[in-house]
């Protein structure tokens, strides 16, 4: 089957002399034509028809483009220049159709589309199905906070650790994101972790309340391991640490100098005894704290009360184990404390503070 002879000839005179509603009037029954027989078209077939809808295209008018995006745009084999076209298409009416739904839209287009169009877009290619990780990281690099939700909320997109850290980040500020981030079976643990380290209460029981039963399980351990940073519990003995914090206290002498010093000289008990104090978190929690695998607790600490990177990193290198004091574990250590804000630092520092002592 291939496109009437009857047709070659009429079109092109109406590309040559043709009004507007006469080349819209062709393309309308171009169009038919085409999706008449489209399911017996092999892509011989379908290419004819391309190489009429790509000459129409470029001379109808945008609301005779749109009709054909949106007539276009859930069909299998429609004619890919033509798709691409209308993709590319400025103006949102006319692209819009097939970059939510059309097939034949090629990945590299998708990018490049992500990459230099409008937001809206951006935001009609969050919802396709199957985005690959290309995609998604050009939307959610560039896309505002209706787009990177959109690509959030569509499990069938492909999200690469990038684009997820980058999601968790955002979502510091963002109620509605931090839930549809949360909600994804694809997120990494350790992200989801540090999501729910930065999410409001509020949105941590929506999540739970979402969740699947064996997901509640899931985030309940995760909210517990956040707020207690479990760690083996320890026989130290604090009580001639707090003795001397509580006489440096009276005498106006516990600074944060005074606790750079203790953790400079090894000073643990007292060094915790200190943070205790200066923090107002039960001494027990920060001991806790200090002793957990990762060291997230002192960068919130120290953000919480206002501190720098030097005593962060201090505190870090008296850990037990002198755990992650690497280079490479102070340059992550720093980088995410510089992203922390002190918004978040404190709202985890209350959940801390109202934790009673277990001594």
């Amino acid at each position: 089957m291939a496109v009437p002879a009857s047709l070659i000839p009429e079109l092109e005179e109406v590309l040559q002399h043709g009004s507007a509603e006469r080349r819209a009037s062709t393309l309308q029954r171009i169009t038919t034509l085409f999706l008449n027989g489209a399911d017996q078209f092999n892509e011989d077939h379908v290419a004819l028809f391309d190489g009429v809808f790509t000459r129409l295209i470029e001379e109808i008018e945008t609301k005779a483009r749109a009709e054909l995006s949106n007539r276009l745009a859930p069909v299998s084999n429609a004619p890919i220049e033509a798709v691409r076209q209308l993709a590319k298409d400025d103006d949102i009416a006319v692209a819009g159709p097939v970059l939510e739904q059309s097939p034949r839209v090629p990945d590299a287009d998708l990018v490049d589309i992500a990459k230099t169009k409008s937001q809206a877009h951006l935001l009609a290619i969050s919802g396709r199905a199957g985005i690959a990780e290309q995609i998604t990281d050009e939307l959610v690099r560039r896309g505002d906070r209706h787009v990177v939700r959109g690509v959030a909320d569509n499990r069938d997109a492909r999200l690469s650790d990038r684009s997820f850290t980058t999601l968790v980040n955002q979502a510091e500020e963002d109620g509605i994101l931090a839930e549809k981030v949360g909600m994804r079976p694809d997120i990494p643990p350790r992200l989801f972790r540090d999501l729910l380290l930065k999410a409001t209460e509020v949105v941590q029981q929506r999540l739970l309340a979402a969740a699947k039963p064996d997901t509640q399980a899931e985030i309940r351990r995760v909210l517990a391991r956040v707020s207690n940073e479990v760690a083996a519990a320890t026989s130290r003995d604090f009580s001639a640490a707090e003795y001397l914090i509580e006489t440096l206290s009276r005498q106006g002498k516990l600074t944060e100098v005074a606790l750079v010093d203790f953790a400079n000289t090894g000073k643990y008990e007292e060094m915790v005894a200190a943070l205790s104090r200066l923090c107002v978190v039960p001494i027990d929690v920060v001991d806790r704290l200090m002793g957990g695998d990762r060291p997230d607790p002192i960068l919130i600490l120290c953000k919480s009360a206002g501190w720098e990177w030097p005593t962060v990193k201090a505190l870090i290198m008296a850990r037990p184990g002198n755990k992650n004091a690497s280079s490479a574990g102070l340059d992550t250590a720093f980088t995410n404390f510089e992203r922390l804000s002190p918004a978040t630092a404190q709202r985890v520092m209350r959940f801390w503070q109202a934790r009673p002592a277990s001594r």
